[in-house]
């Protein structure tokens, strides 16, 4: 189920597009930013499970919807006692973005090493026997 994430990851990008609204200004537009690195960050959580073969389609979708309250809380919060803790979010999120990116980039590169190295054996086993 690695596809789901990225077809909603497109989903999005396509309604955006769609739409063609102008730039989101002013508090509005932290926000909005805010969601949007919410949500990359949960389809970067859904790639890396499924990647590691742990892909549940609740639980993509319960941390989505999760992240995007959490993070609206804090900015909101933030914003109610004068801290800027928008940012506090945008580090926590960013800094789980980049861990799952790389994560994903060594599976994927262990995958394809492994993949390589039993076709090599496996060549090997055949010429032998020939």
């Amino acid at each position: 189920m690695i596809v789901l994430p990225l077809v909603a990851l497109a989903l999005g990008v396509i309604i955006a597009l769609m739409l063609q609204l102008g730039p989101v200004s002013g508090l509005a537009g932290f926000y909005v930013g805010l969601a949007c690195l919410a949500g990359l960050d949960t389809v970067c959580g859904g790639v890396r499970s499924g990647v590691e073969g742990k892909f549940s389609t609740d639980v993509f979708l319960t941390g989505f919807v999760s992240n995007v309250v959490i993070a609206f809380f804090l900015a909101w919060l933030g914003d109610q006692i004068g801290i800027n803790l928008f940012l506090a979010a945008v580090l926590v999120m960013g800094s789980r973005i980049f861990t799952n990116l790389s994560l994903i980039r060594r599976m994927m590169l262990t995958k394809w090493r492994d993949a390589r190295e039993r076709r090599r054996l496996l060549e090997q086993s055949q010429s032998s026997q020939s």
